[in-house]
């Protein structure tokens, strides 16, 4: 505002104020200035999850805990209305059995628990004996089921397993050099699948639930799922020229994760509907290994093929 004086009188001449033109948001920018960022997020969790496996084996003197199927030995499930806590039943048997473990089966419409289930790897007559003392009644094939496996056979099988695990994994990662031949981004795909077994391990281990021989093929499964996001990204990035470099990623990016999302929902509403504790592990399992695939596709694998090709002019 200026003030200027004409014959005594005063004047007040006002100074129009002129608006600064707001500068929209954009989403390119953003992720230019943050990518590498976005990148310790996943990095962070790998090197977590890495130890806190280390240490478990150091502990535990085993990458995980395994249940009957893998390491031999009896389950015994008992159909009953009679509402059982696990806690109760492992305190009634843990004296006669140090490896007890005992799971809860409810039925998903009313809630209502339909049977529980005991692993151990006693005998089969020993642990039947020793529920039916507990329960005060004998167990039959009406009333319950007994499944035993021996130790040499499930021990052979987890070896199998684990074995056919790392072969999917070799050769997946000899598919994806033969596909794209660029040493770099093929090693930025290998890496973001292990991430995809290493931190879903690292939280089942967190948790104590028993791997069994389902779990290890839902592991499996998961090198397959991981990696197909991966190539998705790779193809369109480094293949597709038609687009800015940002515009392939983000075209990327919302295909990606509209297939990922919708495998999330549709395993995680399996896991919440089945009964079968086997069945449940394997959908936790998938669901936390789909979670993971999201981070480190879309934030690590993202970023680090972004560095790549700005390195090399293809943008």
């Amino acid at each position: 505002m200026e003030e200027q004086k004409a014959e005594g009188i005063k004047i007040e001449v006002k100074t129009p104020t002129v608006e600064q033109p707001k500068i929209p948001f954009s989403w390119d920018k953003w992720y230019d200035k943050n990518y590498k960022l976005l990148m310790l997020i996943p990095i962070a969790l790998l090197l977590i999850s890495i130890a806190y496996v280390g240490i478990f084996i150091s502990k535990n003197g085993d990458i995980f805990n395994k249940d009957v199927t893998l390491t031999g030995g009896t389950t015994i499930t008992v159909y009953t209305e009679k509402v059982f806590s696990a806690a109760e039943v492992e305190k009634a048997l843990i004296g006669k059995f140090n490896d007890i473990n005992v799971r809860i089966l409810t039925d998903v419409g009313s809630g209502k628990q339909v049977a529980f289930t005991v692993e151990t790897k006693a005998e089969a007559n020993d642990l039947k004996t020793a529920l039916e003392s507990y329960l005060g009644y004998s167990l039959d094939e009406k009333n319950s089921s007994t499944e035993f496996t021996g130790t040499a056979l499930s021990k052979s099988f987890s070896n199998e397993l684990i074995i056919a695990l790392l072969l999917a994994f070799l050769f997946m990662s000899i598919v994806v050099f033969i596909l794209f031949k660029t040493p770099l981004p093929c090693a930025y795909m290998i890496i973001c699948a292990f991430a995809d077994i290493v931190v879903p391990l690292a939280v089942i281990d967190s948790v104590g639930l028993r791997i069994s021989t389902a779990g290890i093929a839902a592991f499996l499964m998961l090198v397959g799922y991981s990696v197909d996001s991966d190539i998705l990204l790779t193809t369109r990035v480094l293949k597709r020229k038609d687009d800015s470099l940002n515009k392939r990623v983000f075209g990327s990016m919302k295909t990606g994760l509209t297939m990922t999302a919708t495998s999330i929902t549709a395993v995680f509403i399996a896991y919440l509907v089945v009964i079968s504790p086997i069945l449940k592990q394997v959908f936790l399992i998938l669901t936390i290994g789909l979670i993971t695939d999201v981070i480190t596709t879309w934030l690590l694998n993202t970023g680090l093929l972004k560095w790549y090709c700005m390195k090399r002019g293809m943008q």
